[in-house]
């Protein structure tokens, strides 16, 4: 998204998260988290996998984006997450803003009552409230795009996230951003190939930030533009990148897809 669009967003959620506050209290999310029984370990999952040298696939569910437009006009959350369970996903990422992804924050607690998978909630994150409104919604992680926030404001999402134990993904898309997320040490970092400005995807990036992040902690994750199963395993064998964040590419064919097939 060009940066007009990512400032479009952002200033459109900030008006968006003022307006929840007046009719939304921090107290009301407390209790709905803890009642819900549903949470799994994201980060944990993803981790063991890597352990046991075994790929992972975020699978991500989206009727829409900026660079894409509808991808899936018949668009069922439930349905699509039904799909890459069958097809052993081993975590999904679920798009929740409303005005540019057509997404819901409902949609995590529907798929959550069927589906026994880690979420993501793939949101843009800006305000602390945004990390209680979507855990008391199920998500079990959160992520947050350095492009998009300060580092005074990334600091305070990070440590609300694991003071609720949420897993966390950093997003970078520059190398001075890699740098910039290697002090979140509990966090996964992930490497989005799309050009912030052209809307582009380029698979490079992977390769040109990786070097930076590679005595990380914690697993690494290639975002966009993996469109088939050999672009996958390129990068698996040029990074030894085990966890991939996948989107269009599965949607687009999403009953046939072969990139399950690394799983």
């Amino acid at each position: 998204m060009s940066e007009n669009i990512l400032k479009k967003i952002i200033d459109n959620k900030e008006k968006k998260i003022d307006l929840l506050k007046e009719s939304i209290s921090i107290d009301s999310l407390k209790s709905k988290i803890n009642k819900n029984n549903s949470y799994i370990n994201f980060a944990e999952k993803i981790i063991l996998n890597e352990k046991n040298n075994k790929i992972s696939i975020i699978a991500e569910i989206k009727k829409a984006s900026p660079s894409a437009g509808i991808i899936i006009n018949d668009y069922n959350p439930l349905n699509i997450a039904e799909v890459y369970n069958n097809n052993k996903a081993t975590c999904l990422s679920v798009l929740t803003e409303e005005d540019y992804f057509l997404g819901n924050l409902s949609d995590i607690a529907k798929i959550k009552e069927k589906i026994k998978l880690p979420i993501l909630c793939k949101d843009f994150f800006i305000d602390k409230f945004q990390v209680y409104l979507a855990k008391s919604s199920g998500a079990d992680a959160i992520l947050i795009i350095l492009a998009a926030v300060s580092d005074k404001i990334a600091d305070e999402l990070y440590e609300e996230a694991l003071k609720l134990k949420m897993s966390v993904i950093i997003e970078v898309h520059t190398v001075e951003e890699a740098k910039r997320a290697l002090k979140f040490k509990d966090a996964l970092i992930g490497i989005n190939n799309r050009n912030l400005k052209t809307l582009k995807t380029e698979i490079n990036t992977t390769y040109d930030i990786y070097s930076v992040l590679i005595n990380h902690s914690r697993p690494l994750i290639s975002e966009s533009g993996i469109k088939t199963k050999d672009d996958l395993l390129e990068i698996e064998k040029k990074t030894n990148i085990k966890t991939f964040l996948i989107g269009e590419s599965l949607l687009k064919d999403l009953n046939k897809n072969s990139i399950f097939s690394v799983l």
